[in-house]
C-alpha cells in the first residue's frame, strides 16, 4: 500500500482563484477535499499544512494531518517523508479537482522500483510524484521544476518516467482553469462551483 503525502498552502497559494477570499478558501478546500478523498481510497494519506481548517477537512476524511514547518511546498513535503520508513511514496499535489482513485493507482503500477515517475503540468511545474523512498525526494519545486525533478533522479541512477495522467495533470491556478475542467470535477469542487454561479446570478 503506498504512502501519499498532500501539500496544501492554504487560501495564501491561489490568489489568482478567486477575488473574494471566503470563496477562494472554500474553493480551495473543495479541490483538497477531493484530492484527499481520491487517495485515501489507495493509501495511507498526510495532508501537510498549517491551516487548521484544511487539517481538520483531512481528518474528516479518513487522512493524517501535519502541521506545515514553513518554508514552502519542498520543505513540507520533506517534513513528512523524514518520519517515513524505506518504500514507495507518492506526492499529489492539492489542486487537482479532476482526480479519481485510479489516477492515483497509475502513479504507482507498473513503474519499476529503481525508478521516479512524474507527471508534469502544462507549464513545467510538478503535479505528482511517485518516487522508490523518501530519499529520492529534494525539494525542486517552483518555475520548471519537472526538469529538475528528472535530472535530480537521473542524477541519483533511477530511471525517470513521464506520465500522461489528464486528470492530474490538469491543475488549477484560476477560476477560468475551474470552469474548462468543471464538467470533470469531483464532488467537493462541482458542488462548490454550482453555489457559486447560483450566487453570481443573485
Amino acid at each position: 500500500m503506498p504512502r501519499i503525502v498532500v501539500p496544501f498552502a492554504g487560501v495564501e497559494g491561489k490568489t489568482r482563484l478567486h477575488a473574494s477570499l471566503p470563496d477562494r478558501r472554500e474553493l480551495s478546500l473543495a479541490m483538497l477535499g477531493d484530492v484527499v478523498a481520491a487517495c485515501v481510497a489507495v493509501g495511507r494519506t498526510v495532508v501537510v499544512t498549517g491551516d487548521a481548517g484544511a487539517a481538520a477537512l483531512a481528518l474528516g476524511t479518513g487522512a493524517e494531518a501535519v502541521d506545515d514547518p514553513g518554508g514552502g511546498q519542498g520543505a513540507a513535503v520533506q517534513a513528512v517523508l523524514a518520519g517515513f520508513e524505506t518504500g514507495p511514496v507518492l506526492v499529489v499535489n492539492a489542486d487537482l479537482p479532476c482526480i479519481e482513485p485510479d489516477d492515483v493507482r497509475a502513479l504507482v503500477m507498473h513503474v519499476p522500483v529503481a525508478a521516479l515517475a512524474l507527471v508534469e503540468a502544462a507549464d513545467g511545474t510538478t503535479n505528482a510524484l511517485s518516487l522508490p523512498g523518501p530519499d529520492a525526494f529534494a525539494p525542486l519545486y517552483g518555475p520548471g521544476s519537472a526538469a529538475r525533478f528528472r535530472a535530480h533522479a537521473a542524477e541519483q541512477g533511477l530511471v525517470v518516467l513521464s506520465l500522461a495522467i489528464p486528470n492530474l495533470a490538469d491543475d488549477v491556478d484560476t477560476l477560468e482553469d475551474l470552469h474548462r475542467l468543471a464538467v470533470r470535477c469531483g464532488p467537493r469542487t462541482t458542488a462548490c462551483l454550482a453555489r457559486l454561479r447560483v450566487e453570481a446570478l443573485r
